[in-house]
């Protein structure tokens, strides 16, 4: 038996019946080997996690997880992207929607109670806002954190440093400071090298017959 076969034939059945029971929620659903992915209309995300854990058909019970991708080309930016779960069906799902800086997503957490720290870490990388969330900070970042990591425009050095001050008896932020220059790498090895295929000379080992 093609188990392939029978899961993205469900994933397809089911595609079609979440379509007709949220005609106004989805906009699109697209079956891919055997992923099934559906783009909810932002407001209604919490709307269709619940039928989705409920309903007969479906039983997602489960939320495995919560994250953001980010496009800073698109006018809407950032995807929140959630992964379920049906044990009964033996089958998973993913949701999207889409949001901006501005735009805020209803919090999940009134569906499934763990998206409160998932969406805690989607807030805390990438700014992301979450309306109705019942205890909306960072989680990953220190206190005082300045701007969100995981977005692509976030510079790789970010914008200051943490240290232990011996004489404030305290951690003190800075800017960061690139204290150490780029170095100019001579690669040419020192060492005669080991005798090569044909006698050929490997760069660095003219250095051995240098005199001095």
């Amino acid at each position: 038996m093609d188990t392939n076969s029978d899961n993205a034939s469900a994933l397809a059945d089911l595609a079609e019946a979440i379509g007709l029971s949220l005609p106004n929620d989805i906009i699109e659903a697209t079956v891919a080997g055997e992923d099934l992915t559906i783009i909810v209309q932002r407001p209604s995300i919490v709307k269709v996690l619940k039928f989705l854990r409920d309903d007969s058909n479906c039983q997602f019970t489960q939320l495995v997880d919560i994250c953001g991708v980010d496009f800073p080309e698109r006018e809407e930016r950032f995807e929140v992207v959630y992964h379920l779960l049906s044990m009964n069906h033996n089958l998973r799902l993913r949701l999207k929607v889409f949001a901006s800086e501005e735009t805020p997503v209803p919090s999940a957490a009134a569906a499934f109670s763990c998206a409160d720290w998932f969406e805690r870490e989607i807030w805390d990388m990438y700014g992301v806002f979450f309306s109705d969330h019942p205890d909306l900070r960072r989680i990953l970042t220190d206190y005082g954190f300045d701007g969100h990591p995981q977005r692509k425009d976030f510079p790789l050095t970010g914008y200051v440093e943490v240290r232990y001050d011996e004489s404030q008896k305290r951690v003190i932020y800075e800017p960061v400071k690139l204290t150490q220059d780029f170095r100019t790498f001579d690669f040419m090895s020192p060492w005669e090298g080991a005798e090569h295929a044909h006698q050929q000379m490997l760069p660095g080992d003219e250095k051995a017959t240098q005199d001095g």
